[in-house]
């Protein structure tokens, strides 16, 4: 598991008060940095070898705006050239938001998903979600 900090900003609410939903998907791009390092260590976008195929994000609790948000990733599930990384948001204890990213390691010069080399796997499973 990787695990990032997040001090919300003002401007990432909404007139409610609390953390607006579209902020999520950002914040959990963000925190897999850690993941597109293990298919491009420099992270050059000229070699990027990843697309995302599906994302999905599930509400559980309301995030607010004055404490710090801890955002979980791991990886849930892989394939022979796509996996899933699992993200969850905490605040104080709760957990308020979880998603899931589908990823393809992608030639997009051939325009068509490579698959996932053993050494890269491993690393993968090294982040695996109990259970």
């Amino acid at each position: 598991m990787w695990q990032q900090i997040i001090t919300p900003r003002f401007s990432d609410t909404d007139a409610l008060g609390h953390i607006n939903n579209t902020v999520f998907a950002v914040w959990f791009e963000g925190a897999r940095r850690d993941v597109f390092k293990i298919f491009t260590p420099e992270l050059n976008l000229q070699q990027w070898p990843l697309i995302i195929a599906s994302i999905k994000l599930d509400y559980h609790a309301q995030t607010h705006f004055q404490a710090d948000v801890e955002l979980r990733t791991y990886i849930s599930r892989i394939g022979s050239s796509s996996f899933d990384v699992y993200q969850e948001a905490w605040q104080n204890g709760v957990k308020t938001v979880s998603g899931t990213a589908v990823m393809v390691q992608f030639d997009y010069a051939a325009n068509k998903a490579k698959a996932i080399s053993s050494a890269q796997q491993q690393q993968l499973v090294a982040h695996q979600r109990p259970g």
